[in-house]
């Protein structure tokens, strides 16, 4: 018969081990134990014998200790924790920003937690104060308006955050350069010599689709040919918003030879309208998305689309928060966009025989 393992010291009310149970079966003092388990608490400061060192981490080993993030936040008023807040994790693009957030911040220590507002101020309002019940160290943005009221109210009540992917007023952000990444497409469809042009803006109150747009009526203005405010429509970011988008642009009377999406999944619903009405993207109209998601080079016919550095932007957010929890003063980070042609467009050749073989349904 085995003998019973005898009953651990000043176990919790769970019978789990605490450090009060490694302090007393490795003869040292609690606080020393803190130390070695802990660092960074304010018990540190204190070398500790490396022999003493390795009975403690042995100690704790044996009886299974798990350290309470509960306690420790008591201890260095941290939580550790990072509140993130995203239109919708759906996204791929926001998906692939939150993964960039979440490997920095466990590189840091930090862990995160995410929620979907679905770009509603009222959801966004009360999945800030869902973080901050839970003493969130700080929260990263990642669905701000360009009216920036929810960052006017953290600001307000000093919580440290960052932006990533928008900015809005001054607040710290880290973003793609979108004015550029505008840029970059309309320059590329001017050399391709595409003038009569279109834009599937995204929502109106996000800085992404504000910028882009912004960026390239700027090249196009600047040309010589000016983009018609009808010519430019929002949508959602998604292909629904931009199939609904399309369907109005090649309604008209002259329709553009060249359509920019701010959004590669609404380029994608641009490529189904196309393909719909028996065209082909890049040899009937051009198209042009932005973000480079992993489905745009894999499409039946290759997106041609402006890069945006989606995982990196996440990281930064990460670096720029935590500069900030430590009392440095931040500056937002622009990062390059680039521009990746692809099979969507080509050259402007003679762009009025298509819109005569549209099916009469549709003209």
């Amino acid at each position: 018969m085995t003998p019973a393992e005898p009953e651990l010291p000043h176990t919790d009310q769970l019978g789990r081990a605490t450090l009060r149970t490694i302090a007393a079966l490795a003869g040292v003092s609690a606080s020393t134990v803190s130390r070695v388990l802990h660092p960074g608490t304010k018990n540190q400061g204190r070398a500790t014998a490396a022999r003493t060192e390795a009975r403690i981490r042995e100690t704790a080993e044996r009886v299974g200790y798990v350290p309470n993030p509960h306690a420790a936040s008591l201890r260095t008023q941290r939580s550790s924790l990072i509140g993130v807040l995203v239109p919708r994790l759906s996204d791929l693009v926001l998906a692939t920003i939150y993964e960039g957030i979440d490997d920095a911040a466990g590189s840091a220590g930090y862990q995160t937690f995410v929620a979907n507002t679905h770009d509603d101020p009222r959801a966004q309002r009360t999945r800030a104060e869902m973080f901050l019940s839970r003493h969130v160290d700080g929260l990263i943005l990642g669905d701000s308006h360009a009216d920036h009221q929810l960052a006017d109210s953290l600001h307000a009540r000093h919580v440290p955050f960052v932006l990533v992917n928008r900015h809005a007023g001054e607040y710290p952000a880290v973003t793609c350069d979108d004015v550029i990444g505008g840029r970059l497409a309309a320059e590329h469809l001017l050399q391709l010599g595409h003038t009569r042009v279109a834009v599937i803006a995204g929502e109106p109150y996000a800085s992404t689709g504000i910028d882009r747009t912004a960026g390239f009526a700027e090249i196009y203005a600047t040309a010589g040919h000016p983009v018609a405010a009808e010519d430019i429509v929002h949508s959602s970011f998604d292909v629904a918003g931009g199939r609904h988008a399309a369907e109005q642009l090649l309604r008209q009377s002259s329709p553009p030879t060249a359509i920019f999406a701010v959004n590669d999944f609404a380029a994608i619903g641009v490529l189904g309208v196309i393909r719909d009405y028996g065209l082909t993207p890049g040899t009937d109209i051009a198209v042009v998305g932005y973000n480079d998601v992993s489905v745009a080079a894999n499409l039946p016919i290759p997106l041609t689309t402006i890069r945006s550095p989606m995982k990196e932007m996440g990281r930064r957010a990460v670096e720029l928060l935590i500069s900030l929890l430590a009392g440095n003063l931040v500056n937002s980070v622009r990062l390059p966009p680039v521009l990746v042609p692809r099979a969507t467009t080509s050259p402007a050749l003679g762009r009025t025989p298509w819109a005569n073989r549209m099916p009469a349904e549709v003209k």
